[in-house]
């Protein structure tokens, strides 16, 4: 299964070698305050929101990570 932008966030967070990648690309997200908030969005919504700056997300970070967790999810 490829996530997707569409994927949420939570989601992609249960998965130990997608959380790791994704710690790579944004270092402490796991244990941030805001994921109760975000853990349930899909990227595409968290990026429609402040809180993606705040997180320094955008979506071309958002694709590579999730390119680099496709490759290494299986």
């Amino acid at each position: 299964m490829a996530y997707t932008l569409d994927t949420p966030f939570g989601t992609l967070l249960e998965h130990p070698q997608a959380k790791t990648v994704i710690e790579q690309y944004l270092p402490g997200i796991s244990t941030n305050p805001m994921m109760g908030m975000i853990k349930g969005m899909t990227l595409n919504m968290i990026l429609a929101m402040p809180v993606a700056a705040q997180l320094g997300l955008t979506k071309e970070k958002a694709e590579a990570m999730l390119a680099e967790v496709n490759k290494h999810v299986k």
